[in-house]
């Protein structure tokens, strides 16, 4: 009974250390505000906000829920497609807050192409996403 409390404990202190983690991370670089500034949807931060809350609740439920989610291609393509869609853009407000494809770009001459840059990102996370997703899954 005690090493039942022990990790329910254990578990719970590195679940808030990792949620804090990440929503420092998210709060102190002001991602979410400068990802709702970039695509120009500051209206909708509210819907930002619950959704990463929803996500989270959800993926933890997954994690821990030892029934099987079974779902069929066209699920597969969706699912991946929100995972590819929340990382790229998510990396892409990170890259942009620390300025290091501005930084980058300019050191080789092709700010010009900065747009294009981050959209290859983004792209290229949606498609690393949907490939995990339909062949390793």
């Amino acid at each position: 009974m005690w090493i039942n409390l022990l990790e329910i404990i254990i578990g719970f202190s590195s679940g808030l250390a990792v949620g804090g983690g990440f929503v420092a991370l998210i709060t102190m670089l002001k991602i979410l505000p400068r990802l709702t500034q970039i695509t120009k949807t500051v209206s909708l931060i509210h819907f930002y906000i619950s959704s990463i809350m929803i996500g989270a609740l959800f993926a933890g439920y997954l994690s821990f829920s030892v029934n099987a989610w079974d779902h069929s291609l066209f699920g597969s393509i969706i699912w991946g497609s929100f995972h590819g869609v929340f990382n790229g853009l998510l990396i892409a407000a990170l890259a942009e807050v620390l300025n290091v494809f501005p930084i980058f770009l300019r050191r080789l001459h092709l700010k010009v192409w900065l747009k294009w840059f981050v959209m290859a990102f983004v792209f290229g996370k949606i498609t690393g996403s949907l490939f995990q997703w339909l062949f390793f899954d």
